[in-house]
């Protein structure tokens, strides 16, 4: 760390801009491996017959899709437009984050308005570049998702599962990767960083994560470790529920509710015990017990981000029965659950719950212009989240500063989460009908 904040800022940035070409160009890989019918496009796939072989130059970032034009007979006029952009515009967007959050201090300043500049932020710069380095990651199998789902309609488990497990290890081994939160009483004194002036005198400022319970204090009471066995079963029973999400739940009700119910949990325990299931489930029971065990930071770190996969996937969990409701139909795949779970396990449930109030008004404006321009009924969901977790993040400062006050009333979230709930189903039985207007009652289905 101390060796490259002794790099100058343009040559941080320069580096950060190359790390973030290379990974652009292993997610145009991965975009194209999972897009069965462009599969051969990319560098780092096998030659498509008919062309010449690829070079190492091909697969340099960016300037190698300008080499790959060549290939327009195979693949059709402005193949390597998106992924050449990808690869260009993706770096720039996280030199831009790395300059926002290390340098300009974006996730913080807005917190204390007027009062940032006279603080020291001498302490802070490593937990900054921490931050950096979740986001970033996060932004990456975002990045993955996204074109994937609009390609093909799909969120593999190949993405969203190492990108939850990456980030309940980060948010473990470093619990300020989440959210910051600045507070005038320490909330979560484990894990706070007391903040001081430029001359070194102390104020009644605090830099925590967003745990759990933020904007309120840390539960101790109902939340401790070891050997408090309630925080170990909210732990569990968090993890439990998303290796839960993997299994098939298939309702078959035409045998009588009796053999409907045998089958289901027959079905369950089926798909729980099978590779690599379960042997994710043991692994991750035995690790979440051994941290809980060890208590401190990494606990206050793992518990919040598995209550923000829980809590950030089940609003996205109950949209998608809603509108399954609304629309007589499947809404949306599975996949997109598990893409917002992997998100909460960073941002926690809180930010979540932003991005749940965000995502779907603007998936069902998109949606609307595409139907009425396009006469297309389908609409991929997984940008939509995606695009509403990087606003949230660049702009946390001023989200949270706004919000947390919302957090502190036990009872407003649910019932405003309610609300929309009803507010989604009824925009949703809208849209339906504008689609069986528009294309027809069997075309819009």
């Amino acid at each position: 760390m101390q060796a490259l904040l002794a790099l100058p800022l343009p040559l941080r940035l320069a580096l950060v801009f190359v790390v973030a070409a290379v990974l652009a160009s292993l997610a145009n890989a991965a975009i194209y491996h999972f897009a069965w019918r462009r599969r051969l496009r990319s560098p780092w796939q096998p030659v498509p017959e008919g062309v010449a072989s690829r070079t190492w130059f091909d697969c340099l970032p960016i300037v190698g899709w300008w080499q790959l034009r060549r290939e327009s007979t195979i693949h059709g006029p402005g193949h390597w437009v998106r992924p050449m952009l990808i690869e260009l515009l993706f770096p720039l967007g996280i030199a831009w984050l790395y300059w926002w959050e290390t340098e300009a201090f974006g996730l913080l300043a807005e917190q204390v308005p007027g009062q940032f500049g006279k603080l020291d932020s001498t302490p802070l710069v490593g937990i900054v570049h921490i931050e950096f380095f979740a986001h970033a990651m996060l932004a990456w199998f975002m990045l993955i998702a996204t074109f994937i789902d609009a390609d093909d309609r799909i969120i593999p488990d190949t993405v969203t599962v190492p990108g939850t497990l990456l980030g309940l290890v980060l948010a473990t081994l470093a619990p300020m990767a989440l959210l910051p939160q600045i507070t005038n009483t320490p909330v979560a004194p484990i894990v706070g960083v007391p903040l001081t002036t430029r001359g070194g005198a102390p104020v009644d400022l605090y830099l925590e994560p967003v745990h759990l319970a933020a904007a309120s204090p840390w539960p101790a009471e109902l939340l401790a470790p070891a050997p408090n066995v309630y925080s170990l079963l909210i732990a569990l029973g968090c993890y439990w529920l998303w290796c839960f999400a993997f299994v098939r739940r298939r309702w078959l009700a035409r045998r009588g509710f009796g053999r409907a119910v045998q089958y289901f949990f027959v079905r369950i325990v089926r798909d729980w015990w099978t590779v690599p299931l379960r042997e994710v489930t043991a692994i991750g029971t035995v690790l979440v017990t051994l941290v809980w065990w060890w208590g401190g930071g990494a606990w206050v770190g793992l518990l919040s981000s598995l209550v923000g996969l829980v809590g950030a996937g089940g609003v996205v969990w109950l949209i998608r029965i809603f509108a399954g409701a609304a629309l007589r139909r499947e809404a949306m795949g599975f996949g997109d659950v598990l893409l917002m779970m992997m998100i909460g396990t960073l941002i926690g449930w809180q930010a979540g719950v932003i991005v749940f109030f965000a995502a779907p008004f603007a998936a069902l404006v998109y949606g609307l212009v595409q139907l009425i321009a396009r006469r297309d009924n389908e609409l991929p969901y997984g940008p939509f989240l995606c695009a509403a977790t990087v606003l949230v993040i660049v702009r946390w400062g001023a989200i949270w500063l706004w919000i947390q006050t919302a957090f502190m009333v036990p009872w407003l979230v649910p019932a405003v989460l309610v609300v929309c709930l009803v507010l989604c189903g009824a925009i949703l039985s809208v849209y339906q009908a504008a689609k069986d207007r528009l294309l027809g009652p069997q075309q819009a289905r």
